[in-house]
């Protein structure tokens, strides 16, 4: 079950994200202090309205007073809210000092966009690897480079803008150039759900990396039964074709129907729940729904208090009938204040069951005289969400998106 506290975020996050840069104070030096309530709400105000979810933005800002100056310190990967916040200061009258970095920091130079280089990269929230983990990327997948840390960690914004911290030696850094090269490249993608990429074109060959369906690797020729790839980090290796398929023709092959959405699902079965876990090495819950959804072509947010916010609402009430296979239902409490705290997400299958991690991809039924009822998630249930035939609203796809 995937879990993104708000309050972790609020507490934590300059721990996890780093704090912003400070100017060291000279002995005889005026000491800064805490800025007025009214600067801080403005800021607050901006924060809220740029930058509502600290997973997908990053708008961390202080401000403090020192010899009538106000001075801002901090980080944002927002340049165009840090603007219009500059300008909504400079109606205050107030000197400002602009101490606020602005991401990607300019040490990265041009290497602001990097490759993931191996089967499946763990993604934490902190710059270690004893970090709880936020996510996972497979391979081939870009990202946006954001901050590099002395230990070589680097903050990167997945392509569904999830921001945390990965190990330097799971990408491969480049500039703007290598990734446009990389997208236009012709390029396979791994479709069985385990397998290896091998050092000649036979499979008693040496091992050159796991891999996992949703891989892509840049395509170099065709030998036999065989693809020649080469791997972002320039490695080079064979994929038998059996296990894989052009990019392009897997794309265009795509339809994502309910009936495709189930059988998806099913290839997952028994996969172990992994925190953070977005691959067949390990998923939490809504790491299943959206692997499920990637390879059907449809880019879901990462944590299930996300992919409530996406699609049409069909039921609230637990009417059963409404709802479709691979219709997303979604568990949690209510609160008094009407609102809902979303802690769980599963896939509808049909005939009152649906197919969730939890200990275990497993299936288990809605109907209470059935063997399989989970009595627990059923008296959670908050809604169920369509995201199939509803305009896919607030979702990407890969075939309108040039993702990789």
């Amino acid at each position: 079950m995937k879990k993104i506290l708000l309050a972790f975020f609020t507490v934590a996050s300059l721990t996890l994200l780093g704090a912003g840069p400070t100017t060291p104070r000279k002995n005889n030096a005026p000491k800064r202090i805490k800025a007025d309530s009214s600067i801080t709400q403005i800021i607050e105000s901006f924060t809220l309205r740029f930058a509502p979810d600290k997973r997908t933005a990053i708008f961390q800002i202080d401000a403090f007073k020192q010899n009538n100056q106000l001075i801002l310190t901090g980080r944002t990967n927002l340049f165009g809210a840090k603007s219009f916040l500059l300008d909504r200061l400079k109606t205050e009258k107030v000197p400002i000092v602009d101490e606020v970095k602005t991401l990607p920091e300019a040490e990265l130079e041009d290497k602001v966009y990097g490759l993931v280089e191996v089967s499946v990269c763990n993604i934490r929230y902190s710059p270690k690897h004893s970090g709880e983990m936020a996510s996972q990327a497979l391979m081939g997948t870009p990202l946006r480079i954001l901050e590099r840390e002395d230990n070589g960690w680097l903050l990167v914004q997945t392509p569904d803008q999830y921001i945390s911290w990965v190990d330097r030696g799971a990408i491969t850094m480049m500039n703007k150039d290598g990734i446009d090269r990389w997208k236009n490249a012709p390029k396979i993608i791994y479709t069985r759900a385990y397998g290896s990429a091998y050092s000649e074109a036979n499979e008693e060959s040496a091992t050159v990396s796991d891999l996992v369906a949703g891989c892509m690797m840049e395509l170099i020729s065709e030998v036999g039964e065989f693809y020649q790839v080469q791997f972002p980090d320039q490695r080079q290796g064979y994929v038998s074709k059996r296990e894989a398929n052009t990019y392009n023709q897997w794309l265009a092959g795509l339809s994502a129907t309910e009936e495709n959405l189930v059988k998806t699902s099913k290839r997952m079965m028994g996969i172990p729940y992994l925190w953070g876990g977005t691959s067949f090495k390990g998923v939490d819950c809504s790491g299943f729904t959206k692997t499920v959804y990637f390879l059907n072509g449809i880019v879901l947010p990462r944590d299930a208090s996300q992919q409530v916010s996406v699609g049409e609402t069909i039921d609230k009430t637990g009417n059963w009938s409404d709802l479709k296979p691979g219709d997303l239902l979604f568990f949690g409490e209510k609160r008094e204040d009407g609102s809902e705290k979303v802690v769980h997400v599963a896939m509808w299958l049909g005939n009152g069951e649906y197919i969730h991690a939890s200990d275990k991809v497993r299936v288990n039924s809605m109907i209470a005289t059935a063997p399989n009822y989970d009595d627990y998630n059923a008296k959670r249930y908050l809604r169920a969400k369509r995201i199939l035939k509803t305009g896919m609203a607030g979702v990407g796809t890969l075939k309108e998106n040039v993702v990789y």
